[in-house]
């Protein structure tokens, strides 16, 4: 009778935060989680969990992965309950459920798509059971964090409930092999023009079999660890896909998925990115499973976009504005955005202002992952000018110096709403401003004033 009590309790007073939080316009997607966990430890487990429950987590991809299938499944008629907005650890997990629970802990819906956290599994798992568990990659994150994948893939593996059905890259040899007892299917994407068989990144955290030890040998590689091996001493090797992406168009944003069944069907990209390639094999994967039909969920996924957050572009006088996120103290994440931005048809001026929170007194980072991050990649042609700008604007710049970035092309100012004032605004160029995830409200003072120094070059 007390645990009930207590957990009503937890329930009504979690409902209140939110409510009070929400009528002083403030985020409400983690601290009334953070309330019913204090006063009911268990909550996670006594609360009513929806029967359908699609888990997707991974070190990139998963916020994208975990919104683009909420849209799909909105969009074929599903009342969806999703954590889109709020945080994807504990207490972000407990404040969804609540919201989607009546007053006495029933929910009120028959599908969740849940973003979880990978350090958050032994919290989350034990007392929730994923129908379906996707899993983006696994790739070396901050080293404050999450240390080195196969750490994390032995968290997960250890705390997924055996039901649990999972779907795995078959391009990454670190997250395809984790919880060997469950039910699975692989997706995976086939050879690209662009993939190499040597790597060509500082990070490389998959050289040796994980069976025997002997050599991996790369059929081809994507980046970093991601594509197809095998040992030469063993009969290890990369799984078979069971949904693949082929005939991948990035001039007519269009690729082909196949599946075992047999079923063929040509699917649009939201942009041409690896990344997106990925997370759109990704999404028809977990969709297929769930039970929805390729056509349904090509034609669902046209409806769709990437979050403005993520990456969106737009034409400011006489240049074109990108921006990118590129999660700070992720060295990963900054290589491909690096390498994809990089790639950009025209001539490129950039602004680096990951890692900018105001309040750096009250925390530290490590910052070795810059040395972990290919910044080479920003020393390629068609780079004329990089703005090094924020608390971190001087690690950048002799980063960049390192990296072999000519010191003429570097400009630093510690002010980010000084740094687009540094650049030149040529015609026909574009402008690329990388982020991180810290201080959005700040990213988009730094946009305006972008486009605003934009217009004013195009009429003078």
């Amino acid at each position: 009778m007390m645990r009930k009590i207590r957990f009503l309790l937890a329930l009504w007073l979690g409902k209140c935060a939110r409510l009070a939080l929400r009528a002083l316009r403030r985020n409400a997607t983690f601290f009334p989680g953070v309330v019913a966990l204090k006063i009911c430890p268990d909550f996670l487990g006594q609360v009513d969990k929806p029967e359908n429950i699609i888990a997707v987590t991974g070190t990139n991809g998963k916020t994208t992965v975990s919104n683009l299938i909420a849209d799909v499944l909105t969009d074929r008629g599903h009342r969806v309950l999703s954590n889109r907005l709020g945080s994807n650890v504990a207490a972000g997990i407990a404040t969804t459920l609540l919201y989607g629970s009546s007053l006495f802990g029933k929910t009120r819906y028959e599908t969740a798509v849940l973003e979880i956290d990978e350090r958050s599994s032994k919290r989350i798992y034990p007392y929730l059971t994923p129908k379906w568990l996707v899993v983006t990659n696994l790739f070396r994150d901050s080293v404050m964090r999450n240390a080195h994948p196969e750490y994390i893939a032995n968290f997960i593996s250890q705390a997924i409930p055996r039901k649990t059905k999972l779907v795995l890259n078959a391009d990454d040899l670190i997250s395809s092999r984790i919880a060997p007892e469950n039910d699975r299917v692989y997706f995976a994407v086939d050879r690209m023009e662009t993939d190499v068989v040597e790597c060509i990144n500082l990070i490389n955290d998959l050289q040796i079999c994980p069976t025997c030890s002997g050599e991996l040998q790369y059929d081809y590689r994507r980046y970093h660890h991601i594509g197809r091996a095998h040992c030469r001493d063993c009969d290890f090797k990369s799984p078979e896909a069971h949904y693949f992406a082929t005939d991948v168009d990035t001039t007519d944003m269009t690729m082909t998925v196949t599946d075992k069944q047999g079923g063929r069907v040509v699917y649009p990209l939201l942009s041409d990115s690896v990344f997106n390639i990925y997370n759109v094999v990704t999404v028809a994967a977990a969709m297929r499973e769930f039970g929805l039909t390729h056509e349904e969920i090509s034609e669902s996924l046209g409806k769709t976009k990437i979050v403005e957050t993520r990456f969106n572009a737009r034409q400011a006088g006489n240049v074109r504005v990108v921006m990118q996120m590129s999660k700070d103290k992720n060295a990963l994440a900054g290589s491909r955005a690096f390498d994809y931005v990089s790639q950009l048809p025209g001539e490129k001026e950039i602004i680096l202002m990951m890692n900018c929170l105001a309040d750096q007194k009250n925390w530290s980072e490590n910052t070795t992952w810059l040395y972990d991050c290919d910044f080479e990649f920003l020393a390629r042609e068609g780079i004329s000018r990089i703005v090094c700008t924020g608390p971190r604007a001087k690690d950048y710049y002799l980063r960049l110096l390192l990296a072999g970035v000519p010191e003429e092309r570097l400009r630093c100012t510690l002010s980010e709403l000084d740094a687009p004032e540094l650049l030149e605004y040529r015609p026909g160029e574009s402008v690329c401003l990388f982020y991180g995830t810290d201080a959005l409200d700040l990213v988009y003072k730094v946009q305006a004033k972008i486009v605003e120094c934009a217009e004013e070059a195009a009429a003078r």
